[in-house]
């Protein structure tokens, strides 16, 4: 059982009652955003609880920077004032704390644009499926939990499983479980499966994708260009599945030759088996900047795809 940070947890009810609101962007834009000169500072909550910039105490307010220090989230900068060690990005009506900027850490917890269509690809599957048939779903690399509690919040009478091998990521999903008033969906530490029992009639996955030199758990997927934690998703999901249950997986793809390797995965493995599945590019190019790191020489364009797999026997 994860133990609850409730100064976190103030910290976020405190914002959400202030009406504080972001949008996280790419590492790339963030970066850009923040390089002009009139944003070498924060100068309002966004600045420092979204665009992690430097901040002078006066910036948040007493009640807020006290309740960041009883977090243990300041963090002092090296440009003089202080830091917050945490973000709070908003998807929905919903606040979600994660990993600052940059998310240099081996633990770090990401949240940006993949969550976003991560979120939109879950909700377009459940507007085809009614909320009663769902009885147990599983959120396969949580990280902060919007995966998951997009489906509790869908889904109210359903237990869901929210699973991560990193404890960080637990602890944030967590919060913002508790934040979202979210009282069906549990963490679970878990590496891939391995942690968790049973059959589920949803599994949901949005595992990292990249080539990662420095090995971060959030961004290295393993593998050949970074697709060996959503081939192993694939492989250890479907025997979970009950009759009628599907896999959800949002993911990204490196092509190479006009290639693309998980769908033709895919073929190859559903073939003649029990299940239907349907396969989509959301976005045909994402991420860009990352086709100039090394293991990227080949690649034409990364694409942001959507798999899902119903067990029909």
């Amino acid at each position: 059982m994860t133990r609850l940070n409730r100064p976190l947890l103030r910290l976020g009810q405190a914002l959400h009652a202030r009406a504080y609101r972001f949008t996280s962007v790419t590492p790339l834009t963030q970066q850009r955003v923040n390089a002009r000169p009139e944003n070498a500072w924060a100068s309002d909550l966004a600045g420092v609880f979204g665009w992690s910039r430097p901040f002078w105490p006066e910036t948040v307010g007493e009640e807020l920077f006290g309740l960041m220090d009883s977090a243990g989230v300041l963090l002092e900068s090296p440009e003089g004032g202080w830091l917050s060690a945490v973000r709070w990005s908003s998807l929905g009506d919903e606040l979600f704390v994660h990993s600052r900027y940059p998310t240099l850490e081996p633990d770090a917890v990401f949240f940006g644009p993949d969550t976003y269509r991560y979120a939109q690809a879950i909700e377009q599957l459940l507007q085809r499926r009614p909320a009663e048939t769902l009885h147990r779903a599983l959120d396969i690399g949580c990280g902060a939990g919007p995966g998951a509690a997009w489906v509790a919040l869908n889904c109210p009478s359903a237990e869901v499983l929210a699973a991560d091998i990193n404890p960080l990521a637990l602890e944030y999903t967590e919060v913002n479980a508790r934040l979202a008033g979210i009282g069906n969906l549990r963490p679970q530490r878990s590496d891939l499966l391995s942690g968790v029992g049973g059959q589920f009639d949803l599994i949901v996955s949005n595992p990292p994708y990249m080539l990662d030199p420095h090995g971060r758990v959030y961004r290295d997927g393993g593998g050949e260009l970074g697709a060996g934690l959503s081939l192993a998703i694939i492989d250890e999901s479907l025997p979970r599945l009950v009759q009628g249950g599907s896999l959800l997986l949002y993911t990204g793809v490196a092509m190479v030759g006009g290639r693309d390797p998980l769908l033709e995965y895919c073929k190859a493995t559903l073939a003649d088996q029990d299940f239907t599945w349907h396969y989509r590019e959301m976005d045909p190019d994402v991420f860009g900047e990352q086709l100039l790191e090394p293991g990227y020489e080949a690649v034409e364009r990364i694409a942001a795809v959507v798999l899902t797999v119903t067990r029909v026997g």
